[in-house]
């Protein structure tokens, strides 16, 4: 059996935080794979199923954020799981909004989650890294991860949990790649940038010819020395 957690907060006013986004991506499997309704076990929200012949238990661990491993331990233990046996779905600032990375082992980037479940089990679990973006200074970064998602990030967040959760067996089969591979395609592309205006490039020119373009003409004099002086050169025109 593979156990996906995803990390998050549990109640209602944290539900839509950008730190929850592991909540809404296992939500998310359960919800494409019609994994029956979660019930409290482990100090946890759990579900089990099978995805694509893969034995899968989803868990969302209710002890806050800060105290994630106490939970992810007690599943780990009953069910004698190593840690190869562990995925860990979290959010992570140090990716651009909607990239996803798959590495197992590592640092814990000031992660509380991770912390919490390194402190249990080591470093050499699974860790599935949701890009939410940084607020570009360590002062917003906790109003940043305690906030909302705002509408417009449903362009990326959308397409990025329907993906993952479509290809969930490859997070059980231990495809890190694969499964890189299939969200980054799954991601919507960037926008094309706006086109020049429809009317035609003017025809280039070579300065001599702009700058006969651009001289007035001149009119030429009717009377006097200077008219005298053309007719006799040019003829005087009838």
């Amino acid at each position: 059996m593979h156990l996906i957690v995803g990390l998050g907060n549990p109640g209602a006013e944290y539900a839509a935080h950008r730190h929850n986004i592991g909540f809404l991506a296992v939500d998310e499997i359960a919800r494409q794979h019609s994994f029956p309704p979660f019930r409290q076990k482990f100090s946890a929200l759990v579900s089990e199923g099978v995805i694509d012949g893969e034995k899968i238990m989803l868990i969302k661990p209710q002890t806050f954020m800060n105290r994630s491993g106490d939970s992810v331990a007690q599943t780990a233990q009953f069910y004698k799981l190593s840690p190869a046996d562990i995925s860990v779905i979290h959010d992570e600032l140090d990716l651009a909004p909607g990239k996803v990375r798959v590495k197992t082992g590592g640092g814990n980037g000031g992660h509380n989650g991770l912390r919490s479940i390194e402190s249990h089990l080591g470093k050499d679990f699974i860790r599935i890294r949701l890009g939410i973006g940084h607020p570009g200074h360590k002062d917003r970064v906790h109003s940043h991860v305690l906030s909302n998602f705002h509408k417009a990030e449903n362009e990326w967040l959308e397409p990025l949990l329907d993906a993952l959760a479509k290809n969930a067996a490859l997070i059980a089969k231990g495809d890190a790649a694969g499964l890189m591979n299939k969200l980054a395609l799954a991601m919507p592309s960037a926008p094309k940038a706006e086109t020049a205006s429809a009317k035609p490039a003017p025809k280039a020119q070579s300065h001599i010819r702009q700058a006969r373009g651009s001289a007035p003409k001149t009119r030429l004099p009717e009377s006097g020395p200077m008219a005298d002086m053309l007719k006799k050169l040019f003829g005087k025109k009838d």
